[in-house]
Order: C-alpha cells, then sequence, then structure tokens
C-alpha cells in the first residue's frame, strides 16, 4: 500500500479491470486513472468499477473524465445529456443572466451525476477562444469573446462546486487559434505574447480567483514567447501560470501520447519534460504499451499531495436513486431539460 499518490494518470482498456491493470494501478508512481466511453455501459457498472479502483490503495487514486458536454460526454445512456458549450454562448448573447443561471444548473448536473458514481472530476470548463479555426475546439468552446467565456464559466464551475466537484480550465494559455489538432499534428500559433495575453488569457486572469480548481495546458508551440509546447514550457507553467497569474492550484498534463506531444521525445522524455516544466502530474491515454515502460523508467517524482486532494469529490448522493430525491439535483435538472428542449 503507498502513503502518497504519484505523479502518473493512466486509462483502461474495457469496463473492468483486469489483473495486469490492478498491478499497474498499485504502483507508487500512479496517481489517477481517467475514464473513457469503452470504460462504461450503465450508471450501475461505473459504480463498481470505481469501487474496485478505490479499494486498490489508499490514498485513493484519483478518478477522471472528459465529460464536457456536446460531442465530448463520455458516459451517455443513464446519464443526463449535456449541450455543447456554445449553446450556452449563444443563450449569453440573448440574456446573459439567463444563461448563466443555466450554466449554473449544468454544471451542477454534470458534478452530481458523475459524482454519484465515484467519479472524483472532470476535465471541464474548456476556456478556448473560438477563432473560428479550431475543428477540434469548435462547439467546446463557449464563444469567441474571451468575456463570454470567463462568464459562463464562472457559472458552471460554481454548479460544480456547489455539487462538491473541483474544475479544470483548459487548454492553457488557449487552443482555439489555430487549425492544427494536437491529438494529430503539433500546432504552432504565430501571435505574440500581448495577443494572446489579451484574449486567450482572460478567462484564467478572471477565473483563477473565481474557483478555478486546476489548470491542462495546451499541446501548442507559441514561437514568440517560447519554442515548447505550453505543457513543456516553465516559462508559460511557472513563470506565467504560476508566478504572474498566481495560480496555485493543480497543473495536469494534455495526453503524453498525443501527436502534439512528441517533440518531447519518447513517452518518459515526455513525462519528465512536462514534470520539470511544472505539471503535477501527467496523462498517459491509449498507449497500453507504453504505460509500463512510463513506470519503469520514469525516476520517482515528489508530488504535492495537497493539491492532488484538492481534486478529489464529494458527493451527495451514494447512487441516482437518492439523487433523484435531491431537491437542488431536480430542480437544476428540470433548468436543464428545459434549456435542451429549447434546441430542438
Amino acid at each position: 500500500m503507498s502513503d502518497a499518490l504519484g505523479p502518473v494518470i493512466l486509462d483502461l482498456a474495457g469496463p473492468e479491470l483486469s489483473a495486469n491493470e490492478r498491478d499497474l494501478l498499485r504502483h507508487p508512481l500512479v496517481g489517477g486513472l481517467i475514464l473513457f466511453a469503452r470504460n462504461y455501459r450503465s450508471p450501475e457498472q461505473l459504480r463498481t468499477l470505481t469501487a474496485a479502483v478505490r479499494a486498490l490503495r489508499t490514498p485513493q487514486l484519483l478518478i477522471a473524465v472528459d465529460h464536457e458536454g456536446g460531442r465530448v460526454q463520455r458516459f451517455q445512456r443513464g446519464f443526463t445529456r449535456i449541450p455543447a458549450m456554445r449553446h450556452l454562448g449563444h443563450a449569453w448573447d440573448r440574456d446573459r443572466n439567463a444563461a448563466c443561471a443555466v450554466t449554473r444548473s449544468i454544471g451542477y448536473v454534470l458534478a452530481s451525476e458523475l459524482l454519484a458514481c465515484g467519479v472524483d472530476f472532470s476535465f471541464t470548463p474548456v476556456l478556448d477562444v473560438d477563432s473560428g479555426a479550431s475543428s477540434v475546439i469548435g462547439d467546446r468552446a463557449f464563444h469567441s469573446l474571451p468575456a463570454a467565456i470567463a462568464e459562463l464559466a464562472r457559472s458552471l464551475i460554481a454548479g460544480m462546486r456547489e455539487a462538491g466537484m473541483a474544475s479544470v480550465g483548459k487548454h492553457f494559455p488557449g487552443h482555439g487559434y489555430v487549425r492544427a489538432d494536437s491529438h494529430f499534428a503539433v500546432p504552432v500559433d504565430e501571435r505574440s505574447y500581448a495577443e494572446i495575453e489579451a484574449a486567450d488569457m482572460l478567462p484564467y486572469r478572471r477565473l483563477i480567483n473565481n474557483g478555478l480548481s486546476a489548470v491542462m495546458p495546451a499541446h501548442v508551440i507559441y514561437p514568440k514567447i517560447d519554442a515548447r509546447p505550453a505543457g513543456f514550457s516553465s516559462l508559460w507553467l511557472k513563470q506565467i501560470l504560476r508566478a504572474e497569474l498566481k495560480f496555485e492550484g493543480m497543473i495536469f498534463s494534455d495526453d503524453l501520447s498525443m501527436e502534439g506531444a512528441s517533440v518531447a521525445g519518447g513517452v518518459v522524455e515526455r513525462a519528465q519534460a512536462a514534470l520539470a516544466a511544472g505539471c503535477d502530474m501527467v496523462l498517459l491515454c491509449n498507449a497500453p504499451g507504453s504505460a509500463s515502460e512510463l513506470l519503469e523508467r520514469l525516476p520517482a517524482v515528489a508530488m504535492h499531495q495537497r493539491r492532488a486532494e484538492a481534486m478529489r469529490g464529494a458527493p451527495l448522493s451514494a447512487d441516482f436513486a437518492a439523487l433523484a430525491r435531491n431537491t437542488r439535483f431536480a430542480e437544476a435538472k428540470a433548468d436543464l431539460d428545459r434549456f435542451t428542449a429549447s434546441l430542438a
């Protein structure tokens, strides 16, 4: 048994733990698990899986998912469908107060359902500014106006916090301007720091003191600032995010198996570079052949345990049946259902 969480977050092949996966997750360098659609069958199955993961270690591993809404919602059947955040941006254009109110309700529902199934947090909200170029961001972004993004994201975060869930803003300092998808390429953003600071970084500046728990940097190179992608850049993470913006929460790397991370070398070199640059935890997804190599070769790294524990969820209800009896949840879900119906 381990008395501390490690800096590596891994994934699973299917809806149940294999013997090999149990061994990997017990490794002292592992601190968390990220789930995907392939790991989900039903809320009941998900609760069984997360309980099995939690039984492996003390302290328990953190369990996360990408559950933003729209086309990035890993758990669907049995869960409330969350609309793409762009719809909330359109609502903000019509009525800012009403849009923020329903966004808070959406945050509450999203977080409550995940927490009731044993998931600690979602990698959300997306804080990227939609500049009309990025297909991988697209309608995942709230808006093209940084101020609108900040206002709506603050409401989403407030709803999540009310339910007991931390938040992760991504992709710092911004992925919305580049056309290339960092899953398959190494995007390059040629803008100056002044341009990025005035637009893309505004949501981060406003949210760091308004509940933002964690940040995920982009696998994007901003050559006028640093030759390295932001997720491997101590300038972006230590100097700008930590020192200048005064961010004290968790920093998660984006997936190290993505093509945008390839500039840092092999999987071990990528992890070392991200941790050295200022990431607290690194994600390795969809690369089962690399997980053992990473754990065998990555030197032991001390992690900021207080930041990690701040990401642990505090569920209001033990299951969906109990959640349905929660008055606040019922009200929030009704708000969400009315909004979704208005989109039809």
